[in-house]
């Protein structure tokens, strides 16, 4: 009677585990702590709750705090999905193989102290593996493009989705194994905005995807007050632990340009072009040409057939402002006829392009229209500096110089960091939410700034070009123009007569009478 009424208890107690994974895990789980060594995993009210939506959803992406205990919870979950079912197929995928480990580890610690009647024949057990005699196993390995394309997936898991490189790849090969039925865990701590992390969560949140979000904010934990943030903040750093405790897109990332500050330029400066022309529509203009004003116009250039775009911005001289941009793919020589016909439109433009590689296509084609207010810069520089750089070709032979600005390993970081210097003193206005949008990707990769993988940075670097020369070699031009000026002004005030008679205009002192009743402006050599 003992042994069947036994017998009874376990298969209710079976029945029960089967039927909710909360009953199994706190009952029959036992976990490693980092302080505490061997412990039963007694969930918080915030980890029932989400173990609720992995049951009800089919995707689910976790925007977590640090330390919330969601890859332990997610293992639970795989672990009882395998026990109490054939053929479950769980994958995980991490930046590297030792982090999708540690998760598979997790499972395997539970594994090991569940009662016998509980456990399952273990047909493999290993670092990166775990698999049952009914046919369900778990395998852990790193974010690869082909990672599980050929698997018949049940479950694949995400942890750390925002760091993982190449994961849009991942994603889409992954999709033909999970379209029959798989189920999916994303789950990370943020890591920047404009990433497949990012992007699917707000498409998440906007409904334009089928994946539930769960967003769980340091401030679920009940065990955590505003003096354990306030020590994250002094062991981690603001920026730190806005990402690791505040699930703070924004301030999260290695973005090169502070987030905080392309959010106040979006929601301040950016608007609705007034026009949209070319061929194509992709010349946006905020101002038409005045023709009282002096303009800018700053070129990157592309093939015309590759992912990235051929871009140029219009920047007013004085005031600093983004007036047009345009953002598209047109071959080189029609860009070099496009940048022409737009200079020529914003009052004869000083016209700057990039000079590597393709750049030069367009330069020529500038060059062969006979425009007369190229940008020249000074050949084999040794140092940096904006009195290597002209601003038109005058005896540009003699002086060394070669057409077009050339982005070089010394220049590169000068022109960023220019940008980041006119963004943060909030010097010059961006009305573009394509720019905007390239410098939220724009990030430190292994020390340089660049695009993230699958984004562009045409826009950004055209843009960092055009203010450094704004803020260098036109500056310094106009200053030495000043000077001339000066010296011209007390030389024809004090001293000069002229071979033509004396200097009888006052409002311009520096305007000579050569004869005739008109004037011919010294300067104008400059």
């Amino acid at each position: 009677m003992a042994k069947q009424s036994l017998k009874d208890i376990i298969k209710l107690e079976y029945q029960k585990c089967a039927s909710d994974p909360i009953y199994f895990m706190k009952k029959y789980c036992m976990i490693q702590h980092p302080v505490r060594g061997k412990i039963p995993f007694q969930l918080y009210p915030f980890q029932e709750d989400t173990l609720v939506d992995f049951k009800d959803h089919r995707y689910n992406i976790i925007l977590k705090s640090r330390q919330t205990g969601i890859s332990t919870l997610t293992a639970g979950f795989s672990l009882w999905k395998m026990l109490f079912n054939q053929d479950f197929n769980v994958l995980v995928i991490a930046t590297k193989q030792e982090v999708a480990k540690n998760l598979v580890t997790k499972v395997r610690v539970m594994n090991q102290y569940l009662p016998s009647w509980l456990k399952l024949e273990t047909v493999e057990d290993n670092k990166l593996s775990l698999r049952y005699s009914n046919g369900s196993q778990i395998k852990a390995t790193s974010a690869a493009g082909d990672a599980g394309r050929s698997e018949a997936l049940s479950l694949l898991v995400f942890d750390e989705a925002a760091f993982i490189d190449k994961i849009e790849e991942i994603w889409v090969s992954a999709q033909s194994t999970l379209s029959t039925g798989g189920n999916a865990i994303v789950l990370s701590t943020p890591n920047g905005v404009g990433n497949w992390y990012h992007k699917t969560w707000v498409g998440a949140e906007e409904g334009r995807n089928d994946f539930n979000t769960i967003r769980l904010h340091w401030t679920v934990h009940p065990e955590r007050d505003q003096s354990w943030r306030d020590e994250q903040e002094r062991l981690l750093g603001p920026k730190g632990a806005a990402q690791e405790c505040d699930c703070d897109f924004v301030s999260s990332g290695d973005s090169v340009i502070d987030p905080q500050l392309l959010q106040f330029y979006k929601e301040t400066y950016v608007q609705d072009p007034i026009e949209k022309t070319g061929f194509d529509g992709n010349l946006w203009k905020w101002e038409f040409a005045d023709y009282s004003k002096s303009y800018i116009v700053v070129a990157d250039v592309a093939r015309g057939d590759s992912s990235d775009f051929s871009t140029a911005h219009v920047i007013d001289v004085v005031a600093s402002n983004q007036v047009a941009e345009y953002k598209g793919k047109l071959d080189t020589k029609d860009f070099g006829n496009f940048l022409v016909a737009l200079s020529t439109e914003y009052n004869q433009a000083l016209l700057v392009i990039e000079n590597a590689n393709i750049g030069w296509a367009a330069i020529q084609q500038v060059i062969d229209r006979n425009y007369g207010n190229l940008y020249y810069t000074e050949k084999d520089i040794k140092y940096v500096d904006a009195g290597n750089q002209f601003s038109n070709k005058y005896r540009s032979q003699d002086r060394n110089q070669v057409a077009g600005f050339s982005t070089t390993s010394r220049t590169r970081p000068l022109i960023i960091s220019k940008l980041e210097e006119y963004i943060r003193d909030k010097s010059i206005t961006i009305r573009s939410v394509r720019t905007i949008d390239e410098m939220f990707t724009f990030i430190w990769n292994n020390g340089r700034a660049e695009a993230m993988r699958g984004y562009n940075d045409d826009l950004v670097m055209a843009l960092a070009i055009g203010l450094w020369v704004r803020d260098t070699a036109l500056r310094l031009r106009q200053e030495g123009v000043d000077l001339t000026k000066q010296a011209i002004n007390s030389i024809s005030s004090h001293t000069y007569t002229g071979i033509y008679g004396g200097n009888d205009n006052e409002d311009n002192p520096w305007k000579m009478d050569i004869g005739d009743g008109t004037h011919e402006d010294l300067t104008n050599w400059l």
